[in-house]
C-alpha cells in the first residue's frame, strides 16, 4: 500500500474545516493525515479553509476547536470556506 501525502491539516478533532497546506485544484482529493477525506469542489488556495463535512447555513465554522465564523449559506463537503460564504460571529 502506497502512503498518500497530506495536502491539508485538521488540528482539532472538532474541526469542520481543514487548512490547505498548498494549492488544491478542483477535483483533487483532500488528504488529511494520509487519509482521503473528499474531493475539492473548486480550487482552494494554500492556507485557506476547506469544508471536511457539510456545514449548514447558520452553523459555526470550527477551526482549531473554536468557532471562528458562521456559514451564510450551506457549504458542501470539499467547498472553499472564505468570506464569500461566511460572516463574523456576533458576540
Amino acid at each position: 500500500m502506497r502512503a498518500v501525502k497530506s495536502n491539508a491539516l485538521k488540528i482539532n478533532p472538532e474541526d469542520n474545516v481543514a487548512i490547505a497546506i498548498r494549492d488544491i485544484r478542483k477535483g483533487e482529493p483532500v488528504v488529511v493525515d494520509g487519509a482521503e477525506i473528499c474531493l475539492a469542489t473548486e480550487d482552494i488556495p494554500a492556507s485557506h479553509k476547506i469544508a471536511i463535512v457539510p456545514i449548514s447555513k447558520g452553523a459555526p465554522v470550527i477551526r482549531y476547536g473554536e468557532p471562528i465564523v458562521v456559514a451564510t449559506t450551506d457549504i458542501a463537503l470539499g467547498q472553499w470556506v472564505h468570506v464569500h460564504n461566511t460572516m463574523p460571529i456576533e458576540r
